[in-house]
């Protein structure tokens, strides 16, 4: 079996940005220290992304695109959603409440 890489630690989280772009876009970007790569950015942007919402009373994220690069050893990752407070068209929608609970179990931060 494939060896996973090791869970991020606390002190792993490098911090996060949010900002509001328009029309219930958010860019969100943050950092992540160590060899968790993209998976880890994903989930950690996703966990910013779902607290953001639940703090503006958006219900539903929608994930837009997402671009990362690693610099000396910590990652770095660029994402847009769309925050909405009704259940967004698409496939793969994202509940916020249930998300940030879910990060909460997992130990990733939900606020900047």
């Amino acid at each position: 079996a494939p060896k996973l890489p090791p869970l991020p630690a606390p002190s792993d989280y490098q911090g996060a940005e949010v900002e509001a772009l328009g029309d219930d876009l958010v860019a969100v970007r943050v950092a992540l220290k160590g060899p968790h790569g993209e998976t880890g950015l994903d989930e950690y942007a996703r966990c910013i992304a779902a607290g953001h919402a639940v703090q503006t009373g958006g219900g539903f994220l929608r994930h837009i695109r997402t671009k990362t690069d690693e610099r000396g050893g910590i990652w770095h990752a660029d994402a847009v959603y769309s925050i909405s407070s009704a259940l967004p068209k698409g496939f793969v929608t994202i509940d916020a409440e249930t998300t940030v609970a879910d990060c909460a179990d997992q130990g990733i931060p939900t606020a900047k």
